[in-house]
């Protein structure tokens, strides 16, 4: 299918229509008309228009901005497409849209032949792509690939541009890789999307020509601009996930057996300054042994490592491949030394000193920094700071000429990943930000970016905004810690905050997200539905949808009842028996919902762990 280039690349087509019939749905370009295709409502057959496609009128039309792709359950497929979006603004020039809102356009209707299992295990199914459709943080363009960074880009061969999108994307990052294969198979390049998961933040610095900054931040490329004489720099934040290992917080933890991390995350610091592109990269990734963290209705869940014959070499996969793709490669790890984490820490410290390609610092960063000591990051730093400048960043001039690469990449962890992670990542950009802009002439060798304490309020505030993004994917809750991110100490508000977040984290992580990680698992691909195995809902074990509302109920009761007792107990024998009575039925069902916790969470029911 042949398909206009923007200037110097492939260009998607930007607006659909869908079109609804009885028997099928139509999908074509409204600036190519003629370039399209239908898939049939009975079975999801896909077929290339052609001049008998639209020969009738169709019941409904509507206007979408993108097809995602598809997935084939038991009775047939779904097509996810984009029915809502905004643009967030331009990364390196070209127009970026974040998903705002998608839907599922059933091609099922052999369902009603199906068994009475398959009908509810389609069902199960259906309730799973409702939460797929819910997902938060998806990002594209029509006009260029934002899987890449900046480096990556530009050392690219001649040409790459020109080809179709789908094929110029890292598909590391690609969160609908495993939906677009029959669009592909059907060479349907217009129509093929890669979304990622991730953010992109903008905050734009107006620096005045007597050295003084002033800085109006702008999330989401929201723009304000002064009408002052100055130049710009403009920063933008790029977060990619790994889609290797997708999941929610408690459900993927660790590394799989090919040394793939959950929450593994590419961060990409962009400054765009008088006609200077600089980049600088960093990576998060969960600590790449074989470990769990099942939830078991306790507020903080024992971590447990597996002991397995191929540990050493998940680790050596796991850093074999940051040095093929990034360089050198520095090891942060920021879990307590004590405790569960110590033990974690400590095991993964064994395993790094058997890479000796690898430098791995060990920073305690509860014990050194607290709650309101940011700057004892310095500390970190001191210890790394002459490989981390040694590492450098990218950038090029005005003409696209490379002056600089960087050649290696500090690798960031702590227990999630993310609040200790994220104040880390924060603190390192800082200083690679006063190295830029000294290097490009903005500021002086004595000077830097915390000297302004407007524009210093803004970097931080971007972080800040990034945190809680990637977090939200995540976890499902806002990120812990971010007072440390944007005023260098814990407020109170920060406190109450934090509070919130963590009770939330808590309710999601026992009682959410095993669903959500099904649901995950399902648009992953890494859950394949067959019609020819065994339904995955037909397990003989004990069931928490049902008994936890009636343990609750019974708990919630009881104590009710103890209390109502207790008060009356001073009055007759009959009284004090019947609050022993309850108070004895309270601690049973407790003591039952205690030794039965796993039993009673949201557990994920299509994959395991690994």
């Amino acid at each position: 299918m042949e398909i206009e280039s923007s200037p110097g690349g492939f260009k998607l087509y930007e607006q659909l229509e869908l079109q609804e019939f009885q028997d099928k749905f139509v999908i074509k370009s409204t600036e190519s008309p003629d370039q399209g295709f239908s898939i049939g409502r009975r079975e999801g057959n896909i077929e290339l228009l052609n001049a008998e496609s639209c020969s009738e009128n169709p019941s409904k039309t509507s206007t979408i901005y993108g097809v995602v792709g598809t997935i084939r359950l038991l009775t047939g497929i779904y097509v996810l497409v984009i029915t809502s979006r905004k643009e967030v603004g331009r990364l390196l020039g070209f127009p970026v849209y974040q998903v705002t809102s998608m839907k599922f356009l059933p091609c099922n209707e052999a369902l009603r032949f199906s068994t009475p299992q398959e009908k509810r295990d389609e069902a199960y199914f259906m309730t799973l792509l409702k939460a797929i459709e819910q997902t938060p943080g998806l990002y594209y363009s029509y006009e260029t690939d934002i899987t890449l960074n900046l480096q990556r880009r530009y050392k690219l061969m001649e040409g790459w541009m020109a080809k179709p999108i789908w094929k110029q994307a890292d598909p590391r990052f690609v969160w609908n890789r495993h939906l677009w294969e029959e669009l592909i198979e059907y060479k349907l390049d217009g129509f093929v999307i890669p979304l990622i998961q991730g953010n992109i933040l903008k905050s734009f610095f107006l620096i005045l020509l007597n050295w003084f900054l002033y800085a109006s931040a702008c999330l989401s490329f929201q723009v304000a601009q002064l009408n002052l004489k100055n130049s710009t720099a403009t920063i933008t934040l790029v977060s990619r996930r790994c889609t290797r290992r997708l999941g929610t917080r408690m459900w993927r933890r660790g590394a799989n057996l090919e040394g793939d991390t959950a929450n593994f995350i590419e961060t990409e610091q962009l400054l765009e300054v008088e006609g200077f592109k600089l980049s600088l990269l960093q990576v998060r990734g969960s600590i790449p042994l074989l470990w769990e963290q099942i939830v078991d209705l306790s507020y903080k869940p024992r971590l447990r490592i597996i002991n397995h014959e191929r540990t050493s070499q998940v680790v050596e996969r796991h850093f074999q491949d940051l040095l093929q793709r990034y360089g050198e490669t520095i090891a942060v790890d920021l879990t307590d030394k004590h405790g569960d984490e110590g033990q974690l820490s400590a095991a993964f410290s064994a395993e790094m000193q058997k890479l000796p390609n690898v430098r791995c610092v060990s920073f305690d960063f509860h014990h050194t920094c607290g709650t309101a000591n940011f700057n004892n990051l310095q500390i970190l730093y001191d210890q790394i700071s002459e490989e981390f400048e040694k590492q450098g960043y990218f950038l090029i001039d005005t003409e696209g000429n490379i002056l600089r690469e960087q050649k290696g990449i500090i690798r960031s962890n702590c227990i999630d990943c993310l609040d200790r992670t994220n104040v880390t990542q924060s603190y390192l950009a800082q200083k690679a930000l006063n190295l830029q802009l000294q290097r490009v002439g903005i500021l002086t060798s004595t000077e830097c970016i915390s000297m302004f304490s407007e524009d210093y309020g803004k970097f931080r505030t971007l972080w800040a905004e990034h945190g809680d993004e990637i977090s939200l994917e995540y976890t499902g809750t806002y990120a812990l810690k971010g007072d440390l991110v944007r005023y260098g100490k814990q407020t109170f508000a920060g406190i109450i905050k934090d509070g919130m977040s963590a009770l939330s984290r808590y309710y999601l992580n026992n009682f959410h997200d095993g669903f959500r990680q099904d649901a995950i698992d399902l648009v992953s691909g890494r859950y394949t539905v067959n019609r020819n195995n065994p339904s995955p809902f037909q397990i003989n074990r004990f069931e928490s949808p049902s008994y936890l509302p009636v343990a609750s109920a019974l708990l919630i009761g009881g104590l009710t009842l103890t209390s109502f007792t207790i008060q009356q107990a001073g009055r007759n024998a009959h009284q004090y028996m019947s609050s022993v009575l309850w108070a004895g039925l309270t601690a049973g069902v407790m003591a039952l919902v205690k030794a039965n916790g796993r039993q009673f969470c949201s557990r994920p029911r299509l994959c395991g762990l690994l």
